[in-house]
């Protein structure tokens, strides 16, 4: 079965060391817990809200339809 939601690639660049726990937690909700690792996520607005909240720690590496 095909999947057609469109999807995102986010890539953490920022450490959680000395940030808060809800920044902390919501890195890991997003699936991402050290430097540099990179997570597909589907393109939603829960998931662009999170990124929003920790933008100075993750950047989106590219957005790609889904196959």
């Amino acid at each position: 079965m095909a999947d057609n939601r469109k999807t995102i690639v986010v890539e953490q660049i920022g450490s959680p060391i000395r940030r808060p726990g809800v920044q902390r937690a919501t890195l890991i909700g997003l699936g991402l817990n050290k430097m540099h690792k990179r997570r597909t996520l589907v393109d939603s607005p829960q998931v662009r809200g999170m990124v929003a909240k920790i933008a100075h720690l993750v950047r989106i590496v590219e957005d790609e339809a889904g196959a």
